[in-house]
């Protein structure tokens, strides 16, 4: 009978939540199943409707022909062109094309070196600009960051950016990295959101790139300090092991001296002030804090470099001191 009553109470509850109809459709911001009308199904799919993606003079067979094809596009003016406008397409709730075509399509081009310098600025700008963009379904902002990456990446391998807007991007990418309180990570259907490892991705070129100095380094390694635990969330996709990259990148650099990795590890390893322990946000904390410290030891003992064996020390301290 208990039984019973549960179902029948979530079937009303289900009721009064979504409109009645025999079309099931994923709820866009994930989790669980709602039932929609034919007509409510049609205004939700304009909702989810992407402004600017395909780019012009493209549809989605075109798209998925030049996937194909490996991205090589011929003709110099096109390729230019569609650089910059499929990035609209890293807003869209669909990962075949958010995923598997606007960031692979610009990790191509920027790779094989087939993007001039105006072209990548014009890149910096666009990406820059939809960090700040509504939030929307979650997608757009986590992308950009991870397109912006790419453009980082191809500053460290080839300099195009002035030292001022080098500084810039590192500025703009640890306001927005410090600032990320979507946790979201991966859905069925939906794919990746993944805002924290894609900025972690963002943080681990500039810690990377020879033109980026201490005092730059210093500015990463704070910002990843802040999103090592977030309060009250749990990480389960990976998210520690992508924020310990950009730590040792910048301590391989000499971000830091043995003193200061310790001091800054050991807060790292302090529980926060006024949570109770074995509660909830306690565990989380717990939880997110041991797998960025075991990742960070393990890369260093079991890596190669010996120049972020500076952090060995303080790392060691810093594991036997949590709780």
């Amino acid at each position: 009978m208990k039984q019973l009553l549960v179902g029948g109470l979530a079937l009303m509850i289900a009721a009064c939540a979504a409109p009645a109809g025999p079309y099931p459709a994923q709820h866009p911001f994930g989790g669980g199943w709602l039932l929609f009308s034919p007509e409510d199904l049609a205004a939700r799919e304009a909702a989810l409707a992407t402004p600017g993606c395909p780019p012009a003079g493209w549809d989605r067979a075109r798209l998925d022909a030049l996937k194909a094809a490996k991205f090589d596009i011929a003709n110099e003016a096109e390729r230019q062109t569609l650089a910059t406008a499929i990035m609209a397409c890293l807003a869209s709730p669909d990962p075949t094309v958010r995923d598997g075509i606007a960031y692979e399509a610009l990790t191509h081009m920027l790779r094989e070196r087939k993007l001039k310098d105006d072209t990548k600025r014009a890149l910096l700008v666009d990406l820059t600009a939809r960090l700040r963009a509504p939030e929307g379904l979650g997608f757009e902002q986590p992308f950009a960051a991870l397109a912006l990456s790419e453009v980082a990446r191809s500053d460290r391998v080839e300099a195009f950016l002035s030292e001022d807007e080098l500084i810039k991007l590192l500025v703009d990418a640890q306001h927005w990295f410090i600032n990320v309180s979507d946790y979201r990570g991966f859905y069925e259907r939906e794919g990746w959101r993944h805002g924290v490892a894609h900025g972690a991705d963002l943080l681990m070129q500039l810690a990377l790139n020879p033109r980026i100095d201490a005092e730059g380094l210093r500015v990463i390694v704070s910002g990843v300090g802040v999103q090592v635990a977030p309060k009250g969330h749990a990480y389960v996709f990976g998210e520690s092991e992508r924020l310990a990259r950009p730590v040792l990148f910048a301590a391989a650099r000499g971000a830091l001296d043995e003193a200061e990795w310790t001091e800054w590890l050991m807060v790292m390893a302090t529980p926060p002030a006024g949570v109770e322990p074995n509660g909830e946000t306690w565990l989380a904390w717990r939880h997110n804090t041991a797998a960025f410290l075991q990742a960070l030891y393990v890369s260093v003992t079991l890596g190669g470099d010996k120049a972020d064996d500076v952090m060995l020390p303080g790392l060691e301290a810093a594991l036997k001191e949590m709780p």
